[in-house]
């Protein structure tokens, strides 16, 4: 059987994007979401270099922490709706078949942030300006996020007579608690950065978007400075219990830590400690 090849840094960063952008440093990588003239509304391109890049960057063994931000005014106004008004007019030879491609379309966008949530590195949200719509489904994806203090949210979908598709109504109530995540669903209303945190969907808030960049900064450093091994499990752990009951988790951490405690990193960070020095794992 022939082992799994990741990704190699240089072909990851030799890749590019229509409507995103990628950097790499200090095991950190950024992704910016950059139609900042729409708002970075996501169209079907958008949507899917997305979910390509977040399935690359699981590849890629220097990457240890990932943050995903945007460019210009806002982080995201949420779907393209000149996109989204097409679905209406589009020729229908046989409604089943449109039907069912539509159906395999909404799975394919529903992935397509499900790689967010399935990269094997903690993702950190950084959000400013306008975070609509698709954009909730897109952080909640996240592993934590964090706001500047212009940051407005709303789950816009019922605003536009559907319901939100692509995992906000999935996601949100395992990080809100239901009550509110319900009263946000049926209302659509627009909530502040303060609120947000009072809540429990960002874990802090920074003054502007300057500042919001400078701490996330230093959170991703944190995480990337810790032992690599541990932080994918770590990652692993909680999305498994967050599914399954407390016996399952219990279950699972002890088969993970069977194959995994005797790693070079337990070693590193024990002698680093010991020795009051800075550890260094490899990736």
């Amino acid at each position: 059987m022939q082992l799994l090849k990741e990704l190699t840094l240089e072909s990851l960063e030799e890749t590019r994007y229509e409507h995103l952008t990628l950097k790499v440093n200090e095991h950190v990588a950024t992704v910016t979401l950059s139609r900042p003239d729409k708002a970075n509304a996501l169209n079907m391109r958008l949507w899917a270099e997305v979910g390509q890049v977040f399935e690359a960057i699981d590849q890629v063994a220097e990457i240890r922490v990932a943050i995903l931000a945007g460019e210009g005014k806002h982080f995201c106004g949420g779907i393209d709706l000149a996109e989204f008004s097409a679905i209406f007019t589009a020729k229908r030879d046989c409604e089943g078949r449109f039907r069912e491609r539509l159906r395999r379309q909404i799975l394919a966008m529903q992935n397509s942030f499900t790689a967010i949530e399935r990269c094997r590195v903690p993702v950190i949200a950084a959000v400013h300006g306008a975070v609509i719509g698709g954009a909730i489904d897109m952080i909640t994806c996240c592993d934590m996020r964090y706001a500047s203090c212009d940051a407005k949210f709303s789950i816009r979908e019922i605003d536009i007579g559907m319901t939100a598709d692509v995992g906000t109504l999935q996601r949100l109530p395992k990080i809100i608690p239901d009550g509110i995540m319900r009263e946000l669903a049926y209302t659509g209303r627009e909530f502040g950065a303060e609120e947000a945190r009072g809540m429990g969907l960002v874990n802090a808030v920074a003054g502007d978007k300057s500042a919001l960049d400078m701490l996330v900064g230093e959170v991703a450093a944190q995480i990337a400075s810790k032992a690599p091994l541990a932080i994918r499990g770590t990652k692993e752990m909680i999305l498994f219990s967050r599914d399954h009951s407390v016996e399952e988790g219990l279950n699972y951490i002890a088969t993970w830590n069977s194959a995994m405690i005797l790693s070079d990193d337990i070693q590193q960070a024990m002698k680093a400690r010991m020795t009051r020095t800075a550890p260094e794992f490899k990736n």
